[in-house]
């Protein structure tokens, strides 16, 4: 087969070049998928079986619990059943290819005990919590980690075990369950299944993306230096409390979208997997690529069977045990590059197939969404990429990575720049146009404003660089304050010309909808372990005293609209003007035509510019009374297009509309 047969270069041609390097990653990917399933004897759903293998099970005779570790001498068995001790009784036996096993009576382990590895090998021995455990659980007093039985008299049973996601466009809202409470604490699966899901729901958004979910030690890491890959975080609550969590969601029908960290692993030896079995190269590279050079963590080796085995029942895992809905992958720019992209400009294709690659990565990225949309075929990929690698949102069989969306992280960039580095009336609409809709036409994109990382200490989110401390003192209705008011037309503006213009879908993380002041803080050493800044102030947008509610009511009439139109993310977009002159866009989607005013200073009365030819009625304006505008417009006027000979055969006349400064009407044509 040839590679220039592929739709993916089909489709672009630019890629002939490449069609070699893009058939070698393609065939690879084939021959390690038919590698591990044994040439087609077994499926790579049964290859991705291992966690109903290894940990601890229990059974009709007892307990029994295995685990990979071929360094080892011997291992044991400790917890509180044996007094943390050393005991011929709860010694592993050595099996096949470095398995280690132990079978226990009924009465050997009770539900809610805890346990550990005690591993020897030659030259050491060390305490470990098990690769495959699904429960770690840290003491209050002593902050030490330790696996626990799980092993309820009724666990919890899944009510919507079917769920069949309705993502068409996806509104995701990235959310992280400790900051979810508005209490000085870190907040629990309950309170987010009972406080938050409703609001998330009746906000319009119809997925969640949940963070830090995989067990981490450090808190402050927002989860993405994992320790313990199987068990859901028990800072939260516990496993039945998250599944109780994800049913509800369920039956709101909202998707939940879990962040599932593969690009690296804590450093952590007595948490995580570092010298598992007393080898640096277990599960990590070996060599200089076991360490990553900018995130403090180890890199996996995706070249050996073992760890991709690992990882890929990590995926079937978490689909099966907890009905998650599919995965954001965390890092995959990272994992693509063995620069990890550190210092790479990536100005051209020649960037993505100059040998730099990690083909063994792209292996197991491709591998993972084969076997995801085999598990679930109706399983949503997300890819948290920076470099643009082309494919990476393209079907397998087209000679893609099979993901089903990736991140359009050059929109958030954009935004955070433009208000860094330019003055309002150096906005202009065609760079706007271009960073909103620059992509990929055969791969879909997530767009959003902002990212979560710029709600942390050391940076602002969009609203903080709009009003800054004026936040604290002028967000009162009755307050007429001219930075609050530029911060709250702009963030509307922004947002909505994010969210339109998507090819996919749209993602906001929680909070920023209504403005959430201040920065993320989570507790640590140098703020006396406080919660104060890492939680969410849910009553700043209950109150109808603040502004704050303003935006909130925008963003929910925002993605109503969106809803509103059948398969929204796939209608043409097509521009009708812009003009950097005057700081005016404007573009069409169907029916609806979006008029954006980014001129701080200038309104325009009878702007004209054409359009296809009917009357338009306003169904959205950021300027309107109910989402904190000024309110200059009559939404009630009727809009026709005026007739023009030289266009009459296009079906276009002239639209002429009042547009106030810093404002935006959606239109929508009858």
């Amino acid at each position: 087969m040839s590679g220039k047969t592929l739709k993916l270069i089909k489709d672009d041609p630019w890629l002939e070049p490449y069609a070699s390097a893009i058939e070698g990653r393609h065939n690879h990917a084939i021959w390690k998928e038919s590698e591990l399933t044994q040439h087609g004897a077994k499926t790579l759903s049964d290859f991705a079986s291992g966690y109903l293998y290894y940990g601890l099970h229990h059974t009709n005779d007892g307990w029994i619990f295995r685990e990979w570790a071929p360094n080892a001498t011997a291992i044991y068995f400790i917890g509180t059943f044996n007094n943390w001790e050393k005991n011929e009784s709860y010694r592993l036996k050595r099996i096949e290819n470095g398995n280690w096993e132990i079978l226990l009576t009924e009465d050997a382990l009770h539900h809610s005990d805890l346990y550990k590895l005690y591993i020897e090998w030659e030259g050491g021995a060390s305490e470990r919590i098990p690769a495959w455990c699904r429960r770690v659980v840290q003491d209050e007093k002593t902050k030490i980690f330790s696996a626990q039985v799980w092993n309820p008299d009724k666990p919890y049973k899944f009510k919507y075990e079917k769920f069949i996601p309705k993502v068409s466009p996806l509104l995701i809202y990235e959310c992280h369950i400790g900051m979810a409470t508005e209490e000085e604490k870190i907040g629990s699966y309950e309170e987010f299944r009972i406080n938050v899901l409703p609001r998330v729901s009746r906000d319009g958004y119809n997925a969640i993306q949940i963070m830090a979910i995989q067990e981490h030690p450090y808190y402050g890491s927002f989860g993405y230096h994992v320790s313990s890959f199987f068990a859901a975080s028990s800072r939260f609550g516990t496993p039945d409390e998250l599944k109780h969590l994800i049913d509800d969601a369920h039956k709101l029908g909202i998707a939940v979208i879990m962040d599932i960290v593969h690009s690296h692993a804590v450093k952590n030896e007595t948490e995580g997997l570092g010298r598992f079995d007393g080898t640096p190269y277990q599960y990590f590279h070996s060599d200089s690529r076991r360490e990553h050079p900018a995130w403090d963590s180890l890199c996996f080796n995706y070249g050996k069977d073992e760890v991709i085995h690992f990882l890929l029942s990590n995926c079937k895992f978490w689909l099966e045990e907890y009905r998650f809905d599919g995965f954001r992958f965390d890092g995959v720019t990272s994992m693509l590059y063995y620069s990890h992209g550190l210092g790479e400009n990536f100005t051209n294709y020649g960037d993505y197939y100059n040998g730099h690659q990690d083909d063994d990565a792209i292996a197991y990225l491709t591998l993972a969404n084969r076997l995801i949309h085999k598990v679930n075929p109706t399983a949503i990929t997300i890819a948290e990429e920076v470099s643009g690698m082309p494919g990476l949102a393209t079907k397998f069989e087209n000679g893609g990575y099979g993901f089903d969306y990736r991140m359009a992280m050059n929109i958030p960039d954009f935004w955070i720049k433009t208000l860094k580095e330019k003055k309002d009336e150096d906005w202009r609409p065609s760079s706007i146009w271009w960073e909103t809709t620059n992509r990929r036409p055969d791969e879909k994109t997530i767009s959003y404003a902002e990212s979560h990382d710029q709600a942390l200490v050391g940076d602002k989110t969009i609203i903080f660089w709009l009003i800054d401390a004026n936040m604290y003192w002028h967000m009162q209705v009755s307050d007429n304050n001219a930075a609050v008011e530029r911060g709250m037309a702009l963030h509307k503006m922004i947002r909505l010309v994010t969210a339109s213009t998507i090819n996919g879908g749209y993602l906001n993380f929680m909070g920023n909808e209504f403005g959430h002041p201040e920065w993320i803080d989570f507790p640590r050493e140098g703020n006396n372990w406080s919660c104060k800044y890492a939680r969410r102030q849910w009553n700043l947008a209950d109150n109808s005293d603040l502004k704050y509610h303003f935006l909130e009511d925008f963003d929910k009439a925002m993605l109503k609209l969106i809803r509103n139109v059948r398969n929204f993310q796939a209608t043409p977009i097509q521009k009708v003007w812009d003009n950097d002159g005057d700081q005016i866009l404007a573009y069409m989607r169907q029916d609806l035509l979006f008029v954006f005013n980014f001129n701080p200073t200038r309104s325009f009365t009878d702007y004209g510019f054409l359009s296809p030819v009917g009357k338009y009625t306003v169904v959205l304006n950021t300027d309107a009374k109910d989402f904190g505008g000024n309110n200059l417009n009559d939404d009630k006027i009727e809009h026709f297009t005026q007739s023009d000979p030289l266009y009459e055969s296009e079906k276009k006349g002239w639209l002429k509309l009042y547009v106030p400064a810093r404002s935006a009407l959606v239109l929508k044509r009858k």
